[in-house]
């Protein structure tokens, strides 16, 4: 971690704006200007990092105006579980500026950009946390303890960069992405990383075939990452969205083509919670 970001997350209060932290994270993120993530609005979740840098997550409700005026459905929208993938958080402040028009406001969104800020504001921006944990390996799925040592051993050659920690959520980050979970109850996840080009989906619907032009390619299935975690073992459908490139954004216009398929996608394809229990 650069030290002026050590000495933030040291010397400062996580009861503190977020706009106090907005400094180091609009350095590192491409296109993302310090005024940017004020305008986010986001605030300290009340999680901090190994490093002690506050998770930072906005809650947004739904608007009165919504279609039906029943129940929101809710969505849950992260970016950065691997550090070293810059334009997953960027585009995630990009579609806060977005989330407040009428087309979004039929649904109830958590969101949080920088699940993993310890491996963003590393000296060298990389994948773990600042423990060497990568945190889409450390979720509690089915036989953790044995699946997980086993497959990064057999499968990564123990590749340090894909390591699932000694213990499913052993990680403060991921432990505030499960605990949100169990609270917040999302309908649909979005997780954005980068920079396969493709989307990936998990989970008990119909699947999108394309956001923007990222068109749909199951990638795999690992023990411990959120998409084995949640949209097999809990039903709640999530959608991985891998950005073609790491360091690069898309053009403004495909920032905003794969905003509105997703949320075409979410409103003809998720139902809510209750609906699902009810079709079980």
């Amino acid at each position: 971690m650069p030290a002026h970001a050590a000495g933030n997350s040291a010397n400062n209060s996580p009861s503190q704006p977020a706009s106090d932290w907005c400094m180091p994270l609009a350095a590192r993120l491409p296109k993302i200007s310090v005024s940017d993530c004020r305008d986010s609005k986001l605030l300290p979740s009340g999680a901090l990092s190994q490093n002690g840098f506050p998770i930072l997550a906005r809650e947004i409700a739904a608007g009165k105006g919504r279609e039906g005026h029943g129940q929101a459905l809710k969505v849950l929208l992260i970016g950065g579980i691997h550090g070293d993938e810059l334009t997953s958080s960027a585009i995630v402040f990009k579609w806060l500026e977005l989330i407040q028009k009428p087309s979004a406001q039929e649904f109830q969104w958590k969101v949080a950009p920088i699940v993993n800020p310890d491996g963003l504001l590393a000296a060298k921006p990389r994948r773990m946390n600042a423990r060497g944990v990568d945190l889409n390996r450390n979720f509690p799925t089915p036989n953790w303890a044995q699946d997980a040592p086993r497959y990064w051993a057999r499968v990564t050659a123990s590749d340090p960069r894909r390591y699932p920690g000694s213990a499913p959520l052993s990680e403060p980050e991921s432990r505030w992405v499960h605990d949100t979970i169990e609270q917040f109850k999302p309908d649909v996840i979005i997780s954005v990383h980068a920079p396969f080009g493709v989307l990936d989906f998990d989970g008990p619907v119909k699947p999108p075939s394309r956001f923007g032009r990222l068109m749909f390619n199951r990638v795999g299935v690992y023990p411990g990452s959120l998409g084995n975690y949640s949209g097999l073992h809990k039903d709640i459908p999530v959608v991985t969205i891998e950005l073609p490139n790491a360091q690069t954004m898309p053009p403004d216009a495909e920032v905003l083509r794969i905003w509105q398929d997703m949320l075409g996608w979410i409103k003809r394809n998720v139902p809510s919670a209750s609906k699902l229990a009810l079709q079980r």
